[in-house]
């Protein structure tokens, strides 16, 4: 296990179990977001996310889920993910344990090649957590979204008297239109399964408050620690991918060198072309 800290944000490179037994103190966290691996064969820089049986990737998953959960504090929340065909594992797991008060759909477009004969799936699911359901942080002011119905087609509410517009403002639903992050998107990072920005900023805002701490103990691209950051978190980040965890160190402690080696975001490979033919064309002195 490494630990990397700079002012209020923690960067530990090692396995999550092992972390959150031995490293994170019982109810310390303020919001904990976890995107762990899917079970579904993804490659994550040579670690493959594929058990030998979903009972194991079960057994693996009910583990840091329970020490998540000793982690937070009792006014805590908790956002899951994880795929379609695990969610409903999760779910009924969770239920004895914190009070499940949202089951996000996350939903997005995509241009990749699609299933032929069935459905094929266009979004990822969300469980939103809290210790107390009479004692947590959601501050909704924070993430108002415009209400069609009031914003665009001005309709009035007669049930009201007197009569009023309905409100241009709402907060948000269950179901979440955020695209995937793609490759020519400036926020992109070289990682498989990268969260957007826009989907942290919705979660932290809403169950966090400034100076609060966040955790994410499968941290990959970082997102969350760099959002968490922006947004005057504290944060908790894990990774146990030495390339990843380099990433982190780059985006949120804004290292540039580490052990001698210069940290910096891979250029594109269209950002490279460009730069090739702004120097081919540059008058010679």
């Amino acid at each position: 296990m490494i630990k990397h800290e700079h002012e209020n944000h923690i960067i530990y490179q090692g396995d999550a179990i092992e972390i959150l037994e031995h490293e994170i103190k019982d109810s310390s966290v303020d919001l904990i977001f976890v995107d762990p691996p899917y079970n579904i064969g993804k490659d994550f820089n040579g670690l493959k996310d594929k058990w030998s049986t979903d009972e194991l990737y079960l057994e693996w998953c009910y583990k840091w889920i329970s020490l998540c959960l000793k982690k937070l504090k009792p006014t805590g929340s908790f956002y899951v993910m994880t795929s379609t065909q695990f969610m409903p594992y999760f779910d009924i797991f969770l239920r004895s344990k914190i009070e499940i008060l949202s089951r996000i759909v996350w939903s997005y477009d995509s241009s990749g090649v699609q299933a032929k004969k069935f459905y094929g799936s266009m979004y990822e699911p969300i469980l939103f957590c809290v210790k107390d359901k009479n004692n947590y942080t959601f501050n909704s002011n924070d993430i108002l979204v415009e209400a069609k119905t009031g914003a665009k087609r001005n309709l009035i509410d007669y049930r009201k008297n007197p009569p009023q517009p309905y409100s241009n403002e709402k907060v948000p639903g269950n179901v979440w239109d955020f695209p995937r992050v793609r490759y020519r998107m400036d926020e992109y990072e070289n990682h498989p399964t990268q969260k957007p920005i826009a989907l942290l900023e919705r979660i932290i805002k809403a169950s966090s408050n400034e100076g609060d701490t966040i955790l994410d103990p499968f941290s990959g691209s970082f997102t969350t620690s760099y959002v968490a950051k922006k947004l005057k978190r504290k944060s908790i980040g894990i990774e146990i991918n030495e390339e990843f965890t380099k990433i982190g160190l780059r985006r949120v402690q804004e290292m540039g060198e580490l052990n001698g080696e210069k940290l910096y975001r891979e250029p594109k490979i269209y950002e490279v072309k460009n730069f090739q033919q702004q120097t081919l064309f540059e008058p010679k002195l």
